[in-house]
């Protein structure tokens, strides 16, 4: 493949940027409940994804995972630079194709990509509650480094009250947790 917006290439995906004819996929999986359970947003009609594929389209911190096999765009990994050469990773994808390795082929990729480029730490942020998210950041070799007690909001219930959340947060350093200073 040489499209010029490829980032890389795993055994069965391709990772790349954003395209405008990515919104069908996309709404796909947006629009799904369960989905979008553990975001911070409700599912999106097709005219908020549309809206949201623009904003996509030109950051360069949302990667679009499309298989191999069939072109079709699948989910995305998002890799936001933060202060002191570290990343925060997410993953989203498309129902159908969960549980089969697609998220831990395509972080693990970018991941490498990143420490190669000389990112020092990547870490991510998940609800407790989320069990397949936190054990993929644990196959990936991520530590858990917290557990912050209703951190975070992103509704508010029939009086207005925010609906409080715990957050768990992980780490991975670049040259593995094991790495010795000389």
């Amino acid at each position: 493949m040489d499209h010029k917006d490829t980032i890389l290439e795993t055994g069965r995906l391709v990772l790349r940027r954003y395209r405008e004819s990515d919104l069908q996929d996309l709404f796909e999986y947006l629009s799904d409940p369960e989905v979008v359970r553990y975001e911070p947003y409700k599912p999106k009609t097709l005219e908020e994804a549309r809206e949201d594929l623009s904003w996509r389209v030109s950051t360069e911190e949302m990667v679009a995972v499309e298989l191999k096999s069939s072109g079709k765009m699948i989910g995305n990994v998002y890799l936001g630079r933060r202060d002191f050469e570290a990343l925060e990773i997410g993953y989203v994808f498309n129902r159908a194709y969960w549980g089969q390795g697609f998220a831990a082929e395509s972080c693990r990729a970018l991941i490498g990509l990143a420490f190669q480029k000389g990112v020092h730490r990547v870490f991510a942020e998940c609800d407790p509650q989320n069990p397949a998210s936190w054990r993929l950041l644990e196959a990936l070799g991520f530590k858990r480094e917290g557990h912050l007690r209703q951190n975070v909001y992103f509704w508010v219930d029939g009086d207005g009250r925010p609906v409080w959340k715990d957050t768990y947060v992980y780490g991975l350093l670049a040259g593995g947790e094991n790495q010795k200073a000389k």
